[in-house]
């Protein structure tokens, strides 16, 4: 099938070079001609486990290109997805001014029946707004169709080739065939594809997200009642994560989620619901402690350095947000620089893959160590914001070495209470109280 991908961001870039991969021919378009010059020479711009592997062989077969012209990827196109930017707004609304300008082109340029298919996470009521603006110069036939994604950062390619589900919304009945036939190749083990309308479609990316969210913040909640009353977050997640109703996933507390998802769509989410005249009292709380909890390790760092952290030199394991990406929008670890930053103290931090994407922000603000070893030298203390593998059985006789004291601050409970206390460390943790 011939399909255009507009947006060649995190989710564009994904969602061009897996269709590709099964088969289909794929133009994907972008306006930044500088990005767009970098993709037509084989270099991927974000960092995804498993995606250069997949560009590579795309790309040299001749069934993924790239173009910063619309109306040549379009020409042949049957199926276009939409996979723009929807920053929030300061109200928090999602901004759709990229979707619907790139709908407006499309009502002037096509010249054939397509289906145009929102992949981007976007408000209730977003396709009847695409449809509209399409509308106003197109002289055919079209279907707009809500197609949201379901990618986890480091797992995105996975997740693509062998979705769990795939939701399509559409009152269509040609363009359920075609998005249909699109999808057969990834569901050939059973995996549902949900048909529904629209707007239940648009609402169910954002209901996923915004439970999620809600279930690592409470797990956080639990982590900080743990610690007032002398429990053990591990014991209690363990215990309640063993009843299916509940289950084991998203059950890890830690300072705090980032990311480019889960803030943003449960800021769209509330505003959606307020625009409704609905006050969503759940969320007003997840963001809240969202917020605390990604400050919530300085003030124990504070405490150990007795009230005061002027001039004192710490090692930063972790900027990304999460493992596997080198995404850092609203990444924990910021929040903590900053706080640290201003009550004087200097940071010298190490990534595995997010140290470029962090200098483009942070500037001189920190330094950057050329590996999580060089981090440590000559620091007070080793702070850990992400849960990368290989930070999770370092050599702590190297750790020992370097460090001027045995003091760990971990956000993310990389280790064993038992194990840290037997090596002689000061271990501060989520939820799991004070080794010394």
């Amino acid at each position: 099938m011939e399909i255009a991908v507009i947006g060649t961001g995190y989710v564009g870039l994904v969602t061009g070079t897996c269709f590709a991969e099964t088969g289909n021919n794929v133009a994907c378009v972008d306006i930044n001609e500088e990005k767009v010059r970098m993709l037509r020479e084989g270099k991927v711009p974000i960092y995804e486990p498993h995606l250069d592997v997949f560009f590579e062989r795309n790309t040299k077969a001749g069934r993924l290109k790239f173009t910063t012209n619309i109306a040549e990827a379009l020409e042949n196109a049957k199926v276009v997805f939409l996979a723009l930017p929807t920053p929030p707004g300061e109200d928090g609304s999602a901004d759709l001014s990229y979707v619907l300008a790139v709908a407006s082109q499309i009502g002037k340029i096509i010249k054939d029946y397509k289906v145009i298919v929102n992949k981007s996470t976007v408000p209730v009521g977003t396709a009847d707004k695409v449809r509209a603006a399409i509308n106003v110069d197109a002289k055919v036939e079209f279907d707009v169709v809500s197609n949201p994604e379901f990618l986890r950062e480091g797992f995105a390619v996975d997740d693509f080739m062998k979705p769990d589900r795939v939701v399509i919304g559409t009152g269509s009945e040609k363009a359920r065939k075609i998005m249909e036939e699109l999808y057969k190749p990834f569901v050939r083990q059973g995996n549902p594809i949900y048909f529904m309308d629209e707007k239940s479609s648009e609402l169910t990316k954002y209901a996923a997200n915004a439970f999620l969210a809600t279930k690592i913040t409470f797990m956080n909640e639990i982590a900080n009642l743990c610690e007032r009353l002398g429990a053990d977050v591990d014991k209690v997640r363990i215990g309640i994560g063993s009843d299916d109703r509940i289950g084991k996933r998203f059950l890890f507390p830690g300072i705090g989620y980032g990311g480019s998802c889960f803030p943003k769509d449960v800021q769209a989410i509330m505003h959606s619901a307020e625009q409704a005249g609905y006050n969503f009292k759940i969320l007003d709380a997840v963001t809240e402690v969202n917020e605390a909890q990604k400050h919530s390790l300085v003030p124990k760092i504070l405490d150990h350095f007795g009230g005061s952290v002027v001039g004192k030199k710490f090692a930063l394991w972790g900027l990304a947000f999460k493992p596997d990406t080198d995404d850092i929008r609203e990444a924990p670890a910021f929040y903590m620089i900053d706080d640290l930053i201003a009550a004087g103290a200097t940071i010298t931090a190490f990534d595995p893959e997010a140290m470029g994407t962090s200098k483009k922000v942070l500037g001189d603000k920190i330094s950057f160590a050329p590996d999580q070893y060089a981090a440590l030298e000559g620091a007070d203390a080793l702070l850990i914001a992400t849960e990368w593998s290989v930070f999770r059985t370092p050599n702590f006789d190297k750790v020992s070495s370097l460090l001027k004291e045995k003091v760990v601050f971990d956000g993310r409970n990389l280790y064993e209470n038992v194990q840290m206390a037997e090596l002689g460390y000061t271990y501060v943790s989520i939820g799991r109280g004070v080794v010394k």
